[in-house]
């Protein structure tokens, strides 16, 4: 039988050990410094650290935090930048990009300069991602022109929880199949 040494970890093992699972972490999910800050604050709450309190913790992942941003592997900014693109090729409205940062506890700022962006580089992008969803989901323009007007209502509903305005789902659902056809063949 092997005897079992009853280690005591220190705050600078516990340091190391919390910028290790940080860069694990930021490789596989690649986390805004709010979600890694909830990841870490519950994997080390639950762990027993002798002779350390939870708020010593919690200094400690603020620490580790800084300077990962310091060293440029968190950066708030570019996360917003890049996650809002990948949600712009899926066709997500402008108000579900902007809520889904917030959920991911992007500041304010970031979340503004990440939307005028968009807006400045295309004014019209709620209407080209509806028309997206449009495709995607087989409803509006993409239907057949008997069954349009029967589910017209329903259309606007789906738009209307993907985050378009009335007037936006409106616009896209009146298109005639040739302009929707053209439109689709740019996009």
């Amino acid at each position: 039988m092997i005897p079992i040494k009853n280690k005591k970890k220190s705050l600078e093992v516990t340091v190391d050990e919390m910028r290790n699972f940080s860069f694990a972490y930021i490789e596989k999910y690649a986390p805004s410094k709010q979600q890694l800050k909830t990841y870490l604050l519950k994997k080390y709450i639950k762990t027993k650290i002798p002779n350390v309190n939870k708020n010593n913790i919690i200094n400690l992942i603020d620490v580790v935090l800084k300077d990962l941003e310091n060293t440029k592997f968190l950066n708030d900014k570019f996360y917003s930048e890049s996650k809002a693109k990948s949600l712009i090729q899926r066709g997500s409205s402008i108000n579900k990009i902007r809520h889904y940062l917030m959920s991911k506890g992007v500041k304010n700022d970031y979340i503004k300069d990440t939307i005028d962006k968009i807006r400045e580089k295309n004014e019209d992008q709620d209407f080209f991602s509806a028309v997206k969803i449009c495709k995607k989901k087989r409803i509006g323009p993409s239907r057949d022109e008997n069954n349009r007007p029967l589910f017209f209502k329903k259309d606007i509903g789906i738009l209307a929880r993907s985050g378009f305005d009335f007037e936006t789902s409106k616009k896209v659902l009146n298109l005639e199949k040739d302009e929707y056809l053209k439109i689709i063949n740019l996009l």
